[in-house]
């Protein structure tokens, strides 16, 4: 078996006269260098290292790389964690927006009233051994003073021999950009503030959750909102350190700062990485880094694996994945609305060269999730899961099968609205199977509470697919094909013909969406312009003609729609 420190010595990224202290020969001056250089040692030390030195390390299931992100189940407190801040500029000790032990480089700028200056080495060593050891526990103080004697500790080359120390240490480390345009540790004992409330209240009022002094929207919108936000900067609704490192980043990139953040929880065991460039447009680029089990049937992929010895450790299937994740920004009459991720990108990263395969698709593996699916039904999965506050362990039991559906079908929603037929119709067999099985009534008469709370959930995901038809008809596609006008309106009207007899059974925000996209539809600048409007009946074509019939009859059913809704409404309220 190889040692930690043998990973990713068949790099050409870098010279390997220690295998401790890689040499970079690409260029660390800005942030894509520094990142490259931090993902080898923090994968190296911070991942690879525990996977070797732990006993029944555990590894990142798949499922918990896709959003939206899963609470925690526990908390792994002989695993590393971390936080850290860096800035592609000089540190400016006053002006910066928060708190941190400053340590210093040789050559960093310090700006004095009589103009730059450098401080002398002996000084600054003295004075950043100190700063140091005053914020690791006594039992590491003396070893630290004898390893770092005569060692720059703020130098980036000595950054994986100090990582040790930070390690050990609460609170998040700093890296700022000393007069020749190097990173170096310039600080540790840092402080992220989040700024939770105000943050949290400006983006629920921003997309029209929240209602000014308005309590009641307040307390019913405020999980939605809290879980949304968080997602949007990679994290579920966490602990102090994620939580202040995604709120941190998000007050970052307002005020335009070049930067990472990087983030380890002894949790989740995987790196969170926020970065912005200036390129980044609405948020900060979003990027893990975690020790993942393949848990594929594929056997292709299983195959290129192992003849390409991707596998950290072939027996446990552990291979070393980035995920690159695109954000969304919040969309009311989206069916997917509380879809704030999706995944851009998947990087299985070579445990000796370094090198990235991206053709592999490994944590949206459709086959597997309706594999899991199946055993959940049936009893014979055994892996865990969060329904609410509460951790089940197996699916022995139809009440824990039930709360297994309940959390797996909420985790999984967003996929299963938006994924292809074949997958949806596999999910849609599976449940049915079980959930209408004339012989597992009794039992879901004892828990006809949680059966219908499953039920909701699965009726909310079928409706939500068939209206999310109309998304695609807006853009005048169908099936992933491009489509003519006439198609378009065809489609749109059988939905709506459809959702009018089953109004009843629907929910409203549903009912909401589709009167909303339909609206959109019949707006068609160009629809209107060239077939309903601005044209003589006598001087359409017979294509022309069928476009304006079907078109009337959308109209017509969209209006029927907005009455039937509304004495449904009513009625809901008088009750």
């Amino acid at each position: 078996m190889k040692k930690w420190d043998e990973f990713f010595t068949e790099s050409q990224s870098y010279d390997w006269i220690d295998k401790r202290l890689p040499i970079p020969k690409f260029k660390i001056n800005n942030i894509f260098g520094l990142k490259k250089y931090l993902d080898t040692i923090h994968i190296r030390q911070c991942l690879l290292r525990p996977f070797f030195q732990t006993k029944n390390y555990p590894l990142v299931e798949a499922r918990e790389l896709l959003p939206s992100f899963e609470s925690d189940l526990f908390e792994y407190e002989n695993l590393p964690g971390f936080s850290l801040v860096a800035f592609a500029r000089p540190i400016e000790y006053f002006n910066e927006i928060f708190q941190f032990d400053i340590i210093h480089n040789c050559w960093e700028e310090i700006i004095r009233h009589e103009g730059e200056s450098c401080p002398l080495f002996d000084a600054t060593h003295q004075n950043n051994l100190a700063v140091f050891q005053s914020r690791l526990p006594k039992i590491l103080q003396d070893d630290f003073k004898e390893n770092f004697s005569q060692k720059d500790l703020s130098e980036l080359t000595n950054y994986p021999l100090i990582l040790d120390y930070i390690l050990n240490m609460d609170r998040g480390h700093v890296l700022g950009m000393n007069a020749r345009s190097d990173f170096y540790l310039a600080g540790v004992y840092a402080s992220f503030p989040s700024d939770l409330d105000p943050e949290l209240k400006r983006f629920g009022l921003r997309i029209k959750k929240f209602k000014p002094n308005d309590n009641l929207t307040y307390e019913l919108n405020r999980t939605f909102v809290y879980q949304f936000l968080m997602e949007l900067y990679g994290y579920p609704v966490v602990s102090e350190r994620r939580t202040s490192a995604a709120l941190f980043a998000r007050r970052l990139f307002k005020i335009g700062e070049h930067f990472l953040i990087r983030a380890l929880g002894q949790t989740d065991r995987t790196i969170t990485t926020l970065y912005s460039t200036g390129e980044q447009k609405f948020y900060p680029a979003l990027e893990k880094l975690a020790l993942v089990r393949v848990e594929t049937k594929k056997k292709d992929t299983l195959k290129f694996l192992r003849e390409n010895n991707f596998y950290v450790d072939e027996r446990k299937k552990a291979v070393i994945l980035r995920v690159k994740y695109r954000q969304h920004r919040y969309d009311p009459n989206n069916v997917r609305e509380e879809r704030a991720l999706s995944i851009h990108r998947q990087e299985v990263i070579h445990p000796l060269t370094g090198e990235v395969c991206t053709a592999l698709n490994i944590i949206s593996d459709t086959s597997y999730m309706t594999l899991k699916l199946n055993d959940i039904v049936k009893g014979e999965y055994s892996g865990r899961i969060k329904y609410k506050r509460e951790i089940i362990e197996n699916t022995d039991t139809h009440e824990k099968r039930l709360k297994f559906l309940f959390a797996w079908l909420g985790k999984h929603q967003r996929r299963i609205i938006g994924y292809s037929d074949e997958f949806y119709a596999g999910v849609t067999r599976v449940l049915d199977n079980y959930l209408l099985e004339p012989n597992n009534y009794d039992h879901f008469n004892d828990l006809y509470r949680l059966y219908q709370e499953v039920w909701n959930k699965y009726s909310y995901i079928r409706q939500a697919r068939k209206i999310r038809i109309l998304q695609d008809l807006m853009d005048k596609r169908y099936a992933g094909k491009k489509i003519n006008y006439l198609s378009m309106l065809e489609h749109t009207n059988e939905i709506l013909t459809d959702l009018k007899f089953e109004l009843v059974n629907y929910f409203d925000e549903i009912v909401a969406r589709t009167i909303y996209l339909a609206e959109k539809i019949s707006n068609d600048r160009y629809l209107i312009k060239n077939y309903i409007k601005e044209k003589q009946e006598e001087d359409l074509t017979d294509y022309g003609l069928e476009v304006r019939k079907h078109y009337g009859r959308m109209v017509s059913l969209l209006d029927e729609l907005k009455s039937i809704r509304k004495v449904k409404l009513e009625r809901h309220f008088s009750s």
